[in-house]
């Protein structure tokens, strides 16, 4: 893991530069907008061509892998879960209705594509946040549906959800083992060459996502602040609890913290379609800001810490 780090050290750097530029070129954002889903594509097959498939099963065996973290994730669907209580918060707080269901069903959404290849930036163990990506996946058709028609009375369609995820992890799936059987050996010749492309994917998947934002923030300047004020306070929020509720070092409690904090809002966005409203896709576009700027962050407390260590 830490060639990655060492191959991109300025790597979440990078990711900021990338959505500061999707902002600064409204132009640039747009072009970049339908390559989204081949970048997404990229980081899945990229990260399962860096993945070690023994310790991605071992990985598997361990129950923070399978269940607490899939769980804390996933599967609190029920009236008391964290979405609806973030919702119920969002209520008691006085806040705009669209806004309010737009927090929870970011809250439950799957985790974030990119956040294993995030990890892999970071110097992290890589095997666990792809195993808990691709379970939380799995659980995604039945649980967002669930919460999206409980709490704010939309209907998802859950078939539509299983297909979608299916042939992006089933395709990369599928051309990682075929590549792996083919061509092993220049797989691991050409790692760095794969290490670059996950980055390019990201960065390229960072500017795509701010297309439509600076007119949305020129347009409502205060609710855009709220919605990114309330973004950043939600992923830091989810990102301390699964630090605290983690066992182990700082990497392994960092790494929880990215995978409950990072979701995949566009999944929910793309499927809500025309449901969408103004204020919620704001929110929606606000919830990238976090997941491309406090890799930076987390990056300084690893750095700190190691100095810490090293010292006498």
């Amino acid at each position: 893991m830490a060639r990655f780090a060492r191959l991109v050290p300025r790597g979440p750097t990078l990711l900021i530069i990338g959505v500061l530029a999707g902002l600064a070129f409204p132009a640039l954002a747009d072009g970049v907008r339908p390559l989204m889903a081949a970048a997404i594509f990229v980081l899945v097959l990229g990260t399962f061509l860096q993945v070690d498939g023994t310790a991605f099963r071992r990985a598997l065996r361990r129950p923070l892998v399978w269940l607490l973290l899939p769980a804390l994730a996933m599967l609190a669907s029920r009236p008391e879960s964290l979405p609806l209580a973030v919702g119920f918060a969002a209520r008691g707080a006085g806040f705009r209705p669209e806004l309010i269901v737009a927090l929870v069903l970011s809250v439950c959404a799957p985790p974030s594509s990119g956040t294993a290849a995030v990890a892999r930036m970071l110097g992290f163990d890589a095997t666990i946040p792809l195993a808990v990506t691709l379970l939380s996946m799995a659980l995604a058709p039945v649980t967002v549906p669930l919460i999206a028609a409980g709490f704010a009375d939309l209907a998802l369609d859950p078939l539509a959800l299983a297909t979608r995820l299916a042939l992006l992890v089933g395709a990369a799936g599928a051309l990682t083992l075929l590549l792996r059987r083919q061509a092993a050996a220049r797989l691991v010749q050409h790692a760095r060459i794969i290490d670059a492309l996950v980055l390019a994917s990201l960065l390229l998947f960072a500017i795509a996502t701010m297309a439509g934002v600076r007119a949305q923030i020129e347009a409502q300047p205060a609710a855009a602040f709220t919605c990114v004020g309330l973004a950043f306070a939600c992923n830091l929020a989810l990102q301390l609890c699964g630090a605290l509720l983690t066992p182990g070092n700082l990497a392994a409690r960092l790494t929880s913290g990215l995978i409950l904090g990072n979701r995949n809002v566009g999944l929910v966005w793309s499927a809500m379609g025309a449901a969408v409203s103004p204020m919620t896709a704001l929110f929606f576009a606000a919830t990238q800001f976090p997941i491309y700027m406090t890799p930076r962050l987390i990056e300084m407390l690893v750095r700190r810490e190691r100095k810490e260590n090293a010292s006498p």
